[in-house]
């Protein structure tokens, strides 16, 4: 089949497979007398692991890996074991980042008072972010986590339990 069937059978747009062709992550295509592509039932079986991998997170590097224990027979299940769940562990630190950064930013936006006076707590920690140490080593890394956004004669300042983190005073 050629590139475009190839495309459309596997999910993998033609852009795409002519890059991981290039990068080394599948062979060459061969190719017919007039220069084009040509691919296999095998090379489009080979697209569709490499897209379920893409579509599960997994960087060109470590999809690599997996083609070669995917295509290894003798190959021990551990290792992919391994890496499937060190690919766990980067996701749920991805998400956590992710997490803190939406509390972060709700918390900003529920003290944002939106009307027409120019004083905004969102503004004001994007321009001098503030982080609570309220306990250790789960110190947020986006701003204002908890407490409460109080504002002062000269900008806003973050009250909480144990201690006042300030901005612009």
């Amino acid at each position: 089949m050629n590139i475009g069937q190839a495309a459309k059978s596997s999910g993998v747009s033609a852009k795409m497979i002519r890059y991981y062709e290039q990068i080394g992550l599948i062979p060459k295509a061969i190719r017919s007398d007039a220069g084009y592509r040509h691919y296999s039932s095998s090379d489009v079986h080979s697209l569709r692991f490499i897209r379920r991998s893409r579509d599960l997170g997994f960087s060109v590097e470590q999809i690599s890996a997996l083609l070669v224990l995917w295509n290894d027979r003798d190959r021990a299940s551990a290792d992919v074991k391994e890496m499937a769940l060190s690919h766990v562990a980067r996701l749920k630190a991805k998400i956590a980042e992710l997490q803190a950064m939406a509390e972060t930013l709700e918390f900003l936006a529920d003290h944002c008072h939106g009307n027409d006076r120019p004083d905004c707590p969102i503004l004001a920690d994007l321009a001098e972010p503030t982080t609570a140490t309220t306990v250790p080593n789960k110190a947020p890394k986006f701003g204002v986590a908890s407490g409460v956004l109080k504002h002062g004669e000269k900008g806003f300042a973050v009250v909480t339990k144990e201690k006042i983190l300030q901005k612009n005073l």
